[in-house]
């Protein structure tokens, strides 16, 4: 029996939650600017792509064609919010969920599908559900087909609020009228060479001989066209806490200009060994290596390997400090912070003093509290007047997006 995939697309989604959490934004082109630096929309608004407006592009470009459009900064804590309550909304359709991106998420539900009546029903209760827990500006775009390739090029030629199978009957229907581009894993460099070879859609590089996409693209990408070709993807569904060959867990973070204010510096070092920190516990890891990289006037790096295993924020940071063992001398840009040496909490013995078991439960209720409420509702109080730390895509590197 085949499976039925689904990938699920928000449409226009940054532009979408802003039109949702503002009402003199809503049935306006909007353009979303990176948060610092505002010449480069990141994305636009279905009333704004309808004008001509693509993202990436210059704001100044996008004036000109629309001078009444609206620009507003990113927010990405709220993306991020917005994205996890749309994965916890599909946890509930399926158990097997793989995040794809922010905005898009493959589901398996082939087992799922019968208890909802067919894969339609399905589709129109988790539509609901959306358009109740998240408001009816923020829509989605499903594709449905028995491999992740074909379910993604479904979701992305109905667009938006649309819904799109492609079977194996009308897989050479579809590859007739989609662009090469349409398709995950042609992108334009790949779509330019093409072109050259004379190939301008699916069905012609289905005709394409393997020996001559291998002596073109190498052995590995013309293996994938081929396959491409022919609408073919062996890919299973992993849902997002599979992750049982993670050997590190880290975060990295850009500031977005120089800064020289130690305690500002330090309060981001503590805010991204709590990101580390979180991360660990929800793949029930613990370390027992630490390491810090500050990037800046004068770049340190250190890694220091201890006699226990940690989960704890504020044991990371405090092994970070260790690890340096220096003092920050000049402006600092950019931070990592990473762990490794990791083991399943599982194999490791509970604590056995009543702080250290006092202290546990703790993290445990604020890890439900800030699962619920977003990242950082409860933080240490040597953040309490610290801005939260944002991803920021650096102008035209949103595009991947």
């Amino acid at each position: 029996m085949n499976k039925i995939i689904l990938h699920i697309d928000f449409d226009s989604f940054f532009a979408s939650v802003e039109q949702q959490d503002n009402l003199l934004f809503r049935n306006r082109p909007i353009g979303i600017t990176a948060t610092h630096g505002r010449n480069c929309i990141i994305a636009a608004s279905r009333e704004a792509k309808r004008l001509g407006i693509k993202s990436p592009s210059r704001t100044y470009d996008a004036q000109k064609i629309c001078p009444s459009i609206i620009f507003a900064p990113a927010n990405f804590v709220r993306y991020w919010e917005v994205s996890k309550k749309f994965v916890s909304i599909c946890d509930e359709f399926s158990p097997t969920i793989e995040i794809f991106s922010i905005d898009e998420v493959f589901m398996d539900v082939t087992d799922t599908v019968p208890l909802f009546g067919g894969v339609q029903p399905l589709i129109d209760k988790l539509k609901l559900r959306l358009k109740q827990d998240l408001g009816e500006y923020i829509t989605a775009s499903v594709g449905i087909s028995h491999n992740k390739l074909l379910a993604k090029l479904a979701s992305g030629l109905k667009k938006p609020n649309g819904v799109m199978e492609i079977t194996e009957d009308s897989l050479t229907d579809v590859y007739k009228a989609a662009n090469l581009t349409d398709i995950c894993g042609i992108g334009y460099r790949i779509n330019k060479r093409l072109h050259q070879m004379g190939i301008t859609n699916l069905l012609q590089l289905r005709t394409v001989p393997l020996t001559s996409l291998i002596a073109e693209f190498g052995e590995v990408q013309g293996n994938v066209l081929q396959d491409i070709s022919f609408g073919r993807d062996d890919r299973p569904v992993l849902h997002y806490t599979d992750r049982e060959d993670v050997k590190s867990v880290g975060r990295q973070y850009c500031l977005p200009h120089n800064e020289y204010d130690k305690r500002k510096v330090m309060q981001n070092i503590y805010e991204l060994c709590e990101e580390v920190a979180i991360k660990l516990r929800r793949l029930d890891k613990k370390a027992k290596t630490v390491g810090i990289y500050l990037g800046g006037a004068n770049p340190i790096h250190g890694r220091k390997t201890f006699g226990q295993y940690f989960d704890q924020g504020k044991d990371i940071f405090e092994g970070c400090l260790y690890a340096l063992n220096s003092e920050v001398h000049g402006y600092v840009r950019q931070i990592s912070i990473w762990t490794s040496n990791l083991e399943d909490t599982k194999n490791i013995p509970d604590p056995l003093l009543p702080y250290d078991q006092k202290q546990q439960r703790i993290t445990q209720i604020i890890d439900k509290i800030n699962a619920r409420f977003g990242d950082h509702t409860i933080r240490n109080g040597f953040l309490l007047y610290a801005d939260k730390l944002t991803t920021v895509p650096n102008g035209y590197a949103a595009s991947m997006r």
